[in-house]
């Protein structure tokens, strides 16, 4: 086994999700979240077929691992990714990251109760320290003078149920990776197909829209960037962070996973031409530094 699998599969997971978070911010602005959220997921759930098919890889689970993939999927991708879209829409993606920071200690917690997982002092502390760093970042990042985004309770509250989500659904994935072995492109195809199943009926009553493929016909950019997120987030982003799972503690690896918003500094920078605040690069340092410090648990 390679050395530390677990922990530099949640740091590429870190760096796809920095990646399709610019995709999918790109498409949403054009065709709509709501659009590019279920598209995302009918992309991702083809490129898994492919490969499962192509690759000749099994899809054989035991029933309880379907049932903890299904749950975690559920949980993860329906009840999480939805409440954090919606605290998107009122509080914006500054606050909403702060509060979505605290998803690797939600993971931690119910990791130490549910799957007896203890952190060491030394994990602990760079647990505290990469959130820390993290939220240092996002906290003093401030909206556009025209922000339509203001502070409320419903929107924190949305945004903490989405941490909760998110923290919840891979303490679901890791308890079926402990019942037996299981292909990382396998449990991410039954997270995905349970969500696909739930969200496409709420879509249809929420947009009285069949095919959500025709939110695109004028929008041809946008689901360029909805194609390339798909393969970078739910297809390969996911299914590294079940590998990641796989071979280390939840709470370290939603930790790791949990620095997005630190890699997405130079591309604030290069891409988006924003300055960089000596906070930023503080935050970066000490997120950086606490992501070591699991290296060492």
């Amino acid at each position: 086994m390679i050395p530390f699998a677990g922990e530099l599969s949640s740091l590429l997971v870190a760096i796809l999700w920095t990646g399709t978070s610019i995709s999918f911010s790109e498409a949403a602005i054009k065709a709509g979240s709501v659009h590019v959220n279920i598209t995302r997921m009918l992309f991702a759930w083809c490129y898994l077929s492919i490969t499962i098919i192509v690759a000749g890889i099994s899809i054989s689970l035991a029933p309880l691992q379907i049932l903890f993939l299904a749950i975690s999927g559920f949980i993860g991708l329906v009840f999480g990714d939805t409440f954090l879209f919606k605290a998107y829409q009122h509080i914006g993606a500054r606050l909403g990251m702060l509060v979505m920071s605290l998803a690797p200690v939600i993971s931690a917690f119910f990791a130490f109760i549910f799957l007896n997982e203890n952190i060491s002092l030394i994990g602990l502390l760079g647990i505290a320290v990469t959130v820390g760093g993290i939220a240092i970042v996002v906290l003093q990042r401030e909206e556009k003078p025209t922000s339509k985004y203001k502070i409320s309770r419903i929107g924190i509250f949305y945004a903490f149920l989405g941490a909760v989500g998110q923290g919840v659904g891979l303490i679901f994935a890791k308890l079926a990776f402990n019942v037996g072995d299981i292909n990382g492109f396998v449990a991410t195809f039954y997270r995905i197909s349970v969500a696909i199943i739930i969200f496409y009926p709420i879509y249809f009553y929420s947009t009285k829209m069949h095919n959500p493929f025709k939110a695109f016909n004028n929008q041809k950019k946008a689901l360029t960037f909805t194609f390339i997120g798909s393969i970078i987030g739910p297809y390969l982003g996911i299914t590294f962070s079940m590998i990641a799972i796989s071979y280390t503690k939840v709470g370290i690896a939603s930790t790791i996973m949990a620095s997005v918003p630190i890699l997405m500094l130079p591309f604030a920078k290069y891409y988006y031409k924003e300055k960089l605040s000596w906070k930023s690069i503080l935050g970066a340092v000490l997120a950086v530094g606490g992501i070591a410090m699991l290296f060492l648990d």
